[in-house]
C-alpha cells in the first residue's frame, strides 16, 4: 500500500469515528477515536482468522509506516506547538513552582518507582528481566502524555490553578521524560560506558539546550510576524517555525518536545499582546486548533490500530493492566513528595493531587517509545505492556474524569 493510500485509509476511519463520536457517543474525541481503532484492529485480526494473509498484510503495512517515526519524527511537534499556543502565561506565572517539580523531579521520581515495581512484578510472574529494562519502561510510562491531557481539558470544568498545572505539567514533563528515555537508552545501549559526568551532560543538553532553542526559535517567529499582518504568511512562517525548527534541533541533539512547548507558549502569548491584529491571531488560532483536531484523530485511531502488530497476549497485557494500576498509585506519590518537599500544597486548591493523578493520561508518546525500543530491550514484554497501560488509561481514567470531578465537588 502507497503512504497516499494508508493516510488516506487512516483519514477516512478518522472522518467517520468522528462523525459517530459526534452523532451519537459524545465522549472525548481521542479516547473515542482510540478505542474505536482499537475495535477496527479487533476486526482485522478476527477476518485475518478467516482470510488467511489479510492480517499479516495489514500488519506489515502498520510496521512499514513506523508509528514512532510518524509521532516523535514529525506529528509530535506541530502537537505541542498547537497545545501550548493557547496556554496563558499568567496562569503559568502561578503555579510555576509546581510545573517545574512535577515535570522534573517528579517525573525522575516516577521513572524510578515504576522500573522497581515492574522488576518486581516481573519476577513475581515467572518473566525476570534486568533493571535496566525496567528501568526504561518506568521512563516511557512516568510522564503524561499532553495530547492525551490537553484533549481531556476540553471536555472538563476544572478550578483554573488545577488545569494550568495538569496542562502545563503535561507538556513539560513530556519532554523532561523524552529526555530521561534517551538518556537511559544511551546506557543500556550494548557498548556503550557511560559515565556520572556524561550523563548529566546529556541530560542538560538535550533539556537546558531545547528550552534555548524553544527560546531563539519562539523570539526569531514573534520578530518576523511583528513586522507584518497577513495572515496567511503568518501562518506559512509558524509551520515553518514548527518544522524547520524540529528538524534543526534533532541535528543539534537538543530536545524538540521542549523546544516547541517553549515556542509555542512565546508566539502564542505575544501574539494576544502586540505581534498581530485581531484578524491574524484569529486566523491563526484557528488554523492551528483545526490542525491540531485532525493530527488527533489520525494519531488517536492509528494508536488503536497498532493492536494489529501488539498482538494479544493475554500473559503481557495482563501484567500491563497490573501496571497501569502501580503507574496510577505511584503517580500520587511522585506528585506528593514534591508537594510536601518544596511545601507547594499553599498555592493549590484542595484535592489538587488527586485530580491531577487521576487525569494524568498516558497515550501515544509512552506506546511510540515502547514501539522504538531496540530488540534487545525486550520490546516483545514492554509493547503489549504500554499498550494496556495506554488502554487503562484512556477508558478507565479519561472516562471516569468528569465523574470523579463531581464527586469531589460534593465532597
Amino acid at each position: 500500500m502507497s503512504l497516499f493510500s494508508f493516510l488516506a485509509a487512516l483519514l477516512t476511519l478518522a472522518g467517520l469515528f468522528s462523525y459517530l463520536n459526534a452523532r451519537f457517543l459524545r465522549q472525548p474525541a481521542g479516547i473515542m477515536f482510540l478505542l474505536l481503532g482499537v475495535v477496527a484492529a479487533m476486526g482485522v485480526l478476527a477476518v485475518g482468522q478467516v482470510v488467511p494473509g489479510f492480517a499479516a498484510q495489514v500488519k506489515a503495512t502498520l510496521v512499514q509506516f513506523d508509528f514512532t517515526e510518524f509521532l516523535m519524527g514529525s506529528v509530535l511537534s506541530f502537537l505541542l506547538f498547537a497545545g501550548s499556543l493557547h496556554v496563558r502565561a499568567e496562569a503559568l506565572k502561578a503555579v510555576w513552582r509546581s510545573i517545574a517539580a512535577y515535570s522534573t523531579l517528579g517525573v525522575l521520581l516516577a521513572t524510578g518507582l515504576v522500573g522497581l515495581g515492574t522488576y518486581c512484578l516481573l519476577h513475581l510472574a515467572g518473566a525476570p528481566l534486568a533493571l535496566l529494562p525496567c528501568l526504561l519502561f518506568g521512563a516511557l510510562i512516568a510522564p503524561t502524555d499532553p495530547i492525551a491531557v490537553l484533549g481531556i481539558l476540553k471536555t472538563t470544568d476544572l478550578d483554573p490553578k488545577i488545569e494550568t498545572n495538569l496542562a502545563g505539567e503535561s507538556l513539560f514533563n513530556d519532554g523532561f521524560g523524552v529526555v530521561v528515555f534517551v538518556t537511559l537508552l544511551e546506557i543500556a545501549t550494548p557498548g556503550s560506558a557511560p559515565t556520572a559526568g556524561s550523563v548529566g551532560l546529556l541530560l542538560l543538553q538535550e533539556a537546558g539546550g531545547g528550552l534555548l532553542a524553544g527560546a531563539a526559535l519562539g523570539y526569531l517567529g514573534y520578530r518576523l510576524i511583528k513586522t507584518i499582518d497577513h495572515f496567511q504568511t503568518e501562518v506559512i512562517l509558524t509551520l515553518a517555525l514548527v518544522m524547520g525548527g524540529y528538524a534543526l534541533c534533532h541535528a543539534l541533539h537538543v530536545s524538540g518536545p521542549l523546544a516547541m512547548v517553549v515556542a509555542g507558549l512565546i508566539i502564542g502569548n505575544v501574539s494576544r499582546s502586540e505581534a498581530v491584529s485581531d484578524t491574524t491571531r484569529d486566523y491563526l488560532e484557528k488554523f492551528w486548533e483545526a490542525l491540531d483536531e485532525v493530527l488527533n484523530a489520525v494519531l488517536f485511531v492509528l494508536m488503536g490500530l497498532e493492536l494489529v502488530v501488539v498482538g494479544f497476549s493475554p500473559f503481557y497485557l495482563g501484567l500491563g493492566l497490573a501496571a497501569a494500576v502501580l503507574a496510577l498509585l505511584v503517580r500520587y506519590v511522585a506528585l506528593a513528595v514534591p508537594t510536601r518537599l518544596l511545601g507547594l500544597s499553599k498555592q493549590l486548591p484542595a484535592r489538587t493531587l488527586a485530580i491531577l493523578s487521576w487525569g494524568g493520561l498516558r497515550g501515544g508518546i509512552s506506546l511510540a517509545l515502547a514501539l522504538g525500543l531496540p530488540p534487545a530491550l525486550h520490546p516483545e514484554v514492554f509493547v503489549p505492556m504500554t499498550f494496556a497501560v495506554v488502554l487503562f488509561s484512556a477508558v478507565v481514567q479519561g472516562l471516569t474524569l468528569k465523574q470523579l470531578l463531581s464527586w469531589l465537588n460534593r465532597g
